[in-house]
Order: structure tokens, then sequence, then C-alpha cells
């Protein structure tokens, strides 16, 4: 009989992988690095197991998207009163906070439960070129 590999807590070798966002799609870099997160690069992946790298992401500001996304995708919220719908375009966000749009997008391609935001505490995303993360020697990852 066969027995499924189930890797334990202390089995599991993390990695930081460092993703430079520059001129690279916004859908397919936030794919790969949700790939990453998740684990399934590894020989060692189970689904339902946090078995992923780190990753830290570098010019979030400088992320590329096709057609006319900049002025049509739009991102909504409500405050909770009424008449509170409120939206902002892509241009906008990119403009005040680069690194919540590849956040989103990548939340959107990670479980949405426990393991999700527990795989979203191991992104780091930075609008420039620098990180405070020197210290872990972050692999870079050609995509």
């Amino acid at each position: 009989m066969q027995k499924t590999y189930y890797p334990k807590q202390g089995e599991i070798e993390r990695e930081w992988v460092l993703v430079d966002a520059n001129d690279q799609t916004l859908g397919r870099l936030a794919s790969r690095i949700a790939s990453i997160l998740i684990g399934k690069h590894k020989p060692t992946y189970t689904p339902g197991v946090d078995c992923g790298d780190f990753v830290v992401v570098v010019n979030a500001e400088r992320v590329r998207v096709t057609g006319n996304k900049l002025e049509d995708k739009r991102y909504y919220w409500h405050t909770g009163y009424p008449g509170g719908l409120k939206s902002l375009a892509l241009r906008e966000l990119l403009a005040k906070h680069p690194e919540r749009v590849l956040r989103k997008a990548v939340w959107g391609m990670v479980p949405h439960n426990r393991l999700g935001r527990k795989l979203m505490k191991k992104l780091k995303i930075y609008a420039g070129p620098d990180h405070p993360h020197q210290a872990q020697q972050p692999k870079p990852l050609e995509l």
C-alpha cells in the first residue's frame, strides 16, 4: 500500500525569492507570485499546507497592464454608510499606492481562507527598487 506524503512543519524549507516587477504584465506576474507563495514549484507540494517561499517584490510602481485597463479597471469598496460605494481607477491606485495593486491581484489567486491569509503574510511588496530584506539573501527569480 502506498502512503501519501504529508510534510510536517519542521520539514518545510523556505527560501526567499526576489522578483523585479519592472515592465512585467500585472496578471502574469501575480499568478507566478501566487504559485511560489503556495509552493506549487516544489516537489513536496501538498494542497492545504503552507509549503511555499517568501516573495519580495521590488519596482511595483513600474508594473505594466495591457489594453485600456488603466482607465477601465476600477477597484470598489463600501464605507458602510448609505450611498457609500467608492471606487478608484487603476491609474489612480497605481499613483497613490502601487503595492496595493499587486497585493490585490495576488490575493485574487490564493485561497480565500486561513491558509490564504497566512500566505499573504509572506509577500513583501515595495514600490521602488530598495527593500530591507538583504539579510535574508533573496535569490532573484527569472520571469
